[in-house]
């Protein structure tokens, strides 16, 4: 049987694109038919993509990623994968940004443990700039919200003729739908705010 070459993405949101990934692994020679992506959250490594890649994996196949991190998204994972990949289902791995990382080179003892070391720290490294990016990030919302920086969609406000448009609707002139259609608001919105007006309560932008 003639070995196979598969190439693998992954970007970590369904609004992200995998772009630069696909025309990297194109350029190595993988055709777009061999390459396999997914555009979800790694959160529980349940992608249907890898997942069908790895039914299709055969003993001897060859595996492209451009990098270390799209084969999991922690230490943890991306160590259990690579021992999958090369230990159970007895494929080769090819890390496009680490040529180390090339179980294809070095068969021999000592191939084989500098591989091993190689991607332990890989690994290590791509999970501790993870959580540094995660506690910037939090560090600078803390930083916002100190300065009253509010986060969240901004609320929708409205027109001057709520009022005028919430009686129409009181006389049922106006349906609930029409009536939210013309302040520009939902229907649940609408009935919040009918809700606040009638409790007597002052009818914020909220």
């Amino acid at each position: 049987m003639t070995e196979k070459t598969y190439g693998y993405a992954r970007v970590s949101a369904k609004d992200q694109h995998a772009d630069r990934q696909l025309e990297a692994l194109i350029h190595y020679g993988i055709p777009r038919s061999a390459i396999l992506v997914d555009k979800q959250s790694g959160k529980d490594f349940n992608r249907p993509a890898y997942q069908r890649l790895l039914k299709k994996l055969q003993a001897k196949d060859v595996l492209v990623v451009k990098s270390i991190d799209r084969l999991g998204r922690d230490y943890q994972e991306i160590i259990e994968q690579w021992r999958v990949l090369t230990r159970e289902k007895q494929v080769d791995i090819v890390v496009m940004d680490m040529p180390l990382l090339d179980t294809r080179q070095g068969k021999d003892l000592i191939g084989t443990l500098i591989s091993d070391i190689v991607l332990q720290l890989l690994s290590f490294v791509a999970q501790s700039e993870r959580e540094n990016i995660k506690q910037r990030q939090a560090e600078g919302i803390e930083v916002a919200r100190k300065r009253g920086v509010r986060f969240g969609r901004p609320p929708k406000e409205l027109t001057m003729n709520f009022e005028i448009i919430a009686e129409r609707w009181r006389e049922k002139e106006l349906t609930s739908k029409q009536a939210a259609d013309l302040l520009g608001i939902c229907e649940r919105t609408f009935y919040r705010k009918i809700k606040i007006t009638e409790a007597g309560g002052i009818c914020d932008q909220t």
